[in-house]
């Protein structure tokens, strides 16, 4: 069967139908995930620095590691990950567990109440 001008642009057509459909439905779900991923983000849990503390955030577990901020009085902070490091005194205790709360960016876990004296994320990848 020999192909008419006609049924190239059918096959076109139909074809272009086709990939705006994809294309469409892989938005819709890029957009879902997006809307997931701001949902777990806006409930992901927060814990209460000690109160009339503005607690130091090292790049590392550390004391002694490099200041990179402060956190104001009355700050919460999101736990990402945790890991050991130098054991620390503060008002919850002591403790060598060391909170990540953004890519470099540590505080003790002695001054966060987390309601736990063990781990409440998961350990950090290094």
């Amino acid at each position: 069967m020999t192909s008419t001008p006609e049924n190239t642009a059918g096959t076109a057509a139909s074809t272009d139908a086709e990939a705006a459909a994809v294309v469409a439905e892989a938005e819709a779900v890029t957009e879902a995930e997006g809307v997931a991923v701001q949902a777990m983000a806006a409930t992901a849990a927060t814990y209460p620095v000690a109160p009339g503390y503005r607690l130091n955030v090292r790049s590392g577990p550390s004391s002694r590691s490099s200041l990179v901020r402060q956190l104001p009085y009355g700050a919460r902070v999101a736990i990402r990950c945790q890991r050991s490091g130098e054991r620390v005194k503060g008002p919850y205790g002591t403790s060598d567990i060391w909170d990540c709360i953004a890519p470099g960016q540590y505080v003790s876990d002695s001054y966060v109440r987390t309601g736990s004296d063990g781990l409440v994320a998961p350990r950090c990848a290094n």
